[in-house]
């Protein structure tokens, strides 16, 4: 369901909030009864600093262990209380919010900033390994391993066959109401020598929005071609589907994580919004 509205009037103010966080721990973003989700512990922490309770709406509702190091949030504060907390607010959130969860920055945004429906695109990366020795020790949090030698360049060729707008069920767990109609701007394998000297497979993901599980849904199509039981044009096959495919194999969660989002200049933010609530046909 689609987050309301809010009105920014009546002496509020849109705040901009970029936040990380390690997924390990967390049922997904979105918040759920009984369980710790990464919106229930930020707006726990928010509510507790401005003594006041708070709704975020977020860029991209992460699943159950994805992590994120440049989720986008918005949420709407009464000025007041923004002028006597903001200069204070990112090192008071630092002493309440669990260590698996930073703000890095909090900005005042546009009246019309919406950090869901205003969004150009999100970023994604997958990381993992086919080496036998496993992951780096200092990226075992965010690097899936894999049993099987895999032809990085193979993959990139199939990837390069699902970009453009197409309607993605094969790889996509249905919502009511939803569309499974994405535009995929980006899909890239390449290996990738890390910071630490380890090498891993990385692909790229880049889309206007995506739907529940396709990266990982993606990336599982791309492993079965890049292990050589599936041919080149097999995941683009799929996309002719109505409905998710039990074919293909959703990746390891861990291995995900949302790098960034994208939003046009402050003036065409409210156009934005405006073409991205249109269901896509």
């Amino acid at each position: 369901m689609d987050e309301p509205v809010t009105d920014t009037g009546g002496g509020l103010v849109r705040l901009r909030m970029d936040v990380q966080y390690d997924g390990a721990g967390f049922h997904g973003w979105a918040r759920q009864p009984a369980l710790r989700t990464v919106q229930a512990e930020l707006e726990q922490a928010l509510s507790v600093v401005l003594r006041s309770d708070v709704e975020l709406t977020v860029a991209g509702r992460t699943d159950a262990g994805v992590h994120a190091t440049g989720q986008v949030v918005h949420v709407d504060v009464p000025a007041v209380i923004w002028a006597e907390q903001g200069p204070k607010l990112i090192r008071r959130l630092r002493g309440v919010l669990p260590s698996d969860i930073a703000v890095r920055a909090v900005t005042e945004a546009h009246p019309a900033f919406d950090a869901r429906f205003g969004a150009l695109a999100r970023h994604y990366v997958y990381r993992l390994t086919d080496d036998p020795a496993g992951p780096s020790p200092l990226r075992r949090a965010d690097t899936a391993t894999w049993p099987r030698r895999l032809d990085a360049a193979a993959m990139d060729l199939a990837a390069g066959l699902l970009l453009g707008q197409n309607d993605f069920a094969a790889y996509c767990r249905r919502r009511e109401g939803a569309t499974t109609i994405r535009t995929l701007l980006r899909l890239a394998v390449a290996r990738h020598r890390e910071d630490d000297g380890s090498q891993t497979v990385r692909i790229d993901a880049s889309a206007d929005a995506f739907c529940h599980s396709m990266v990982r849904s993606l990336v599982g199509a791309l492993l079965a071609v890049g292990e050589g039981r599936r041919p080149l044009d097999w995941p683009a096959s799929l996309v002719s589907r109505t409905e998710r495919s039990s074919e293909v194999p959703v990746a390891p969660a861990h291995g995900l994580t949302l790098v960034a989002v994208d939003y046009p200049p402050d003036a065409d933010l409210a156009a934005r919004a405006g073409v991205t609530r249109a269901r896509r046909a």
